[in-house]
C-alpha cells in the first residue's frame, strides 16, 4: 500500500468514522503527509489511531482526535491561531491549512526545533514556533482560533482570554479515566459559551493547574 492510500484509509476508516464530516477537515488531513512528523522508527505507526511516542515523553493526538479539533474549530482561513503544544509539527502544518497564521508554543526546545525541521522540509510557510511556557505567558494578542493539543485537569480561564470575540478554543479538560473536549466561544468582552464535545484522554499540559488533593 502507497503513502497516499494509507493516508486516504486513515482519512476515511478512523477519521470520518469518528464523526468528522467537515469536507475541508478531510482534504486538510489528506494533503499534510502525517508520515513526515513521524519518527522513523515509529512510521509504521503513522496512519494507525494511536498515540504516537515523541521525544521528551509526549504523544502526537491521534488523528480522529486531530480531524475532531479541526471541525470543531472550523477554520475559514481568515483567523489568527494559537497552538498549545507543538509536538512534531503536524497538528500545526493542519491548522495553517485551515488558517491565516499560526503561532505555535512548545515548552520543550528540542520538541520545536524537531517541529521547524519538520514543517521546514515540506516547504511550509506562516508558522511562527516559539520555545516558550505557554503557562507563563502574558501576551495581550488576541486569537481567532486557539488550539491546546494537551489537556487541562482543572479549567483555566487564562487562555479563553486571549480569544478575540467571535474566537474559539478548543481544550480538553479533566483526569484520566475521563476527559471531556470543549470547543468555548467568545461571545463578547465578558461572556463565554461552553459546548462539550467529545470524551478522550491526552496527556496534561506541563505545568498546568493540578487539582487540589483532598485535606485530612
Amino acid at each position: 500500500m502507497s503513502m497516499i492510500q494509507a493516508r486516504e484509509q486513515m482519512v476515511e476508516q478512523q477519521v470520518r468514522a469518528w464523526d468528522v464530516l467537515d469536507a475541508r477537515v478531510l482534504e486538510t488531513l489528506r494533503k499534510v503527509p502525517r508520515e513526515a512528523f513521524v519518527a522513523p522508527q515509529h512510521r509504521f505507526l503513522a496512519f494507525a489511531d494511536v498515540e504516537i511516542p515523541l521525544p521528551c515523553g509526549q504523544h502526537m493526538l491521534r488523528p480522529s482526535v486531530v480531524g475532531r479539533l479541526l471541525q470543531a474549530l472550523s477554520l475559514t482561513g481568515d483567523e489568527r491561531v494559537l497552538e498549545i503544544g507543538t509536538g512534531s509539527g503536524f497538528v500545526t502544518a493542519c491548522l495553517r491549512a485551515g488558517g491565516a497564521s499560526v503561532r505555535s508554543l512548545e515548552i520543550f526546545p528540542e520538541l520545536a526545533e524537531l517541529a521547524r525541521r519538520n514543517i521546514s522540509s515540506l516547504g511550509l510557510r506562516d508558522m511562527e514556533i516559539v520555545a516558550q511556557d505557554a503557562t507563563h505567558s502574558d501576551s495581550d494578542t488576541r486569537y481567532d482560533a486557539i488550539a491546546i493539543t494537551a489537556s487541562l485537569p482543572v479549567a483555566d480561564e487564562r487562555f479563553q482570554r486571549q480569544l478575540a470575540v467571535g474566537g474559539r478554543l478548543f481544550v480538553v479538560v479533566g483526569v484520566p479515566p475521563v476527559m471531556e473536549a470543549r470547543l468555548i466561544r467568545r461571545i463578547t468582552e465578558d461572556a463565554w459559551g461552553t459546548e462539550s464535545l467529545f470524551e478522550t484522554v491526552v496527556d496534561p499540559l506541563v505545568h498546568a493547574t493540578r487539582p487540589q488533593g483532598f485535606v485530612f
